[in-house]
């Protein structure tokens, strides 16, 4: 286990929060995280944060699950266990398009939860720290990682934050596996 510390600002608007991040990252400062009860549009760009991939996998499973589907039935129908049914010949295709897709819709959304949770590290069995319990509520955070960076750069930062609304700037100990 390891123990991480952080620059926490607290803001109270998601107006006011968008605005010292797009000013902090104009200064070249780069900020961990901006926690918020509901997302806040426009703060992919000061975050750096790139597109999510997660369609494309759900695209994968989605495929998968269909192409899987579709020889699972073709084997039932066909070799196991042939009935000819309501005059249909054995290998009825437009007779399965209804459950591959049922099943497509179900491999894509399952496979993009598992992707989501493993991407993010989220688990069950170690819960992920909280850094203020006030960001579920109606507060907005910004956090800045202490690692790695000099105590003038953090009074810089905490300056900054100060200047484009932040409420209060706290430090915070987390520990971490």
């Amino acid at each position: 286990m390891t123990t991480r510390n952080y620059l926490l600002g607290v803001f109270e608007d998601d107006d006011v929060i968008l605005g010292a991040a797009k000013a902090i990252h104009a200064e070249g400062i780069k900020i961990n995280d901006v926690m918020s009860p509901f997302p806040v549009h426009g703060i992919e760009e000061p975050l750096e944060m790139e597109e999510s991939q997660i369609d494309t996998a759900g695209f994968i499973f989605g495929a998968t699950g269909a192409i899987l589907f579709l020889l699972f039935i073709s084997w039932i129908t066909v070799w196991n266990y042939p009935i000819i049914f309501g005059g249909k010949p054995f290998w009825s295709i437009p007779s399965f398009i209804p459950l591959t897709f049922e099943v497509t819709v179900l491999s894509a959304s399952v496979g993009m939860v598992i992707v989501f949770f493993v991407r993010n590290r989220l688990t069950a069995i170690r819960p992920r720290p909280v850094l203020d319990l006030r960001v579920t509520d109606d507060k907005f955070l910004m956090v800045f990682d202490k690692e790695g960076r000099s105590l003038d750069e953090l009074r810089k930062i905490e300056n900054l934050m100060r200047q484009h609304g932040a409420t209060e700037v706290n430090e915070k100990s987390v520990d971490e596996w």
